[in-house]
């Protein structure tokens, strides 16, 4: 409980007693159940609203599958090193590859445009 053991909050709620004085202390004890009551309604609508927009119900949810703590970047890139997700490779080429036509795509032809001589450059007033 926020760190404070029974004597330490036993301490804290004699000196509350003392400070506040006997003549209010309903008052506050009425103010405090109040404002517990009223963060736990909240708590309630916070997840009665996320379970409506995200569809999930957040006990449902394996929050260990999201701790940082459990990602490794050493393992991750070994994984993915070690991951053999290549096709392997023919050892013989086909007899009819050697005798067909060479059908390798060709590179795009580049066209590069210039301007005209005194042709002022386009300028965007909106770009940074």
């Amino acid at each position: 409980m926020l760190g404070i053991n029974g004597p330490e909050f036993i301490l804290l709620l004699i000196i509350g007693v003392l400070v506040i004085g006997p003549s209010r202390l309903p008052e506050y004890t009425q103010k405090l159940a109040n404002l517990v009551k009223e963060v736990r309604r909240m708590a309630s609508g916070a997840r009665e609203q996320i379970k409506e927009e995200v569809g999930i119900d957040i006990d449902e949810v394996d929050w260990k599958k999201y701790d940082p703590r459990q990602y490794d970047p050493r393992r991750i890139i070994k994984d993915a090193l070690l991951d053999d997700d290549t096709k392997p490779v023919s050892a013989g080429a086909p007899a009819a590859a050697a005798t067909a036509v060479d059908t390798k795509p060709k590179a795009p032809v580049r066209v590069i445009e210039r301007l005209a001589e005194g042709e002022a450059a386009p300028f965007d007033s909106e770009a940074t």
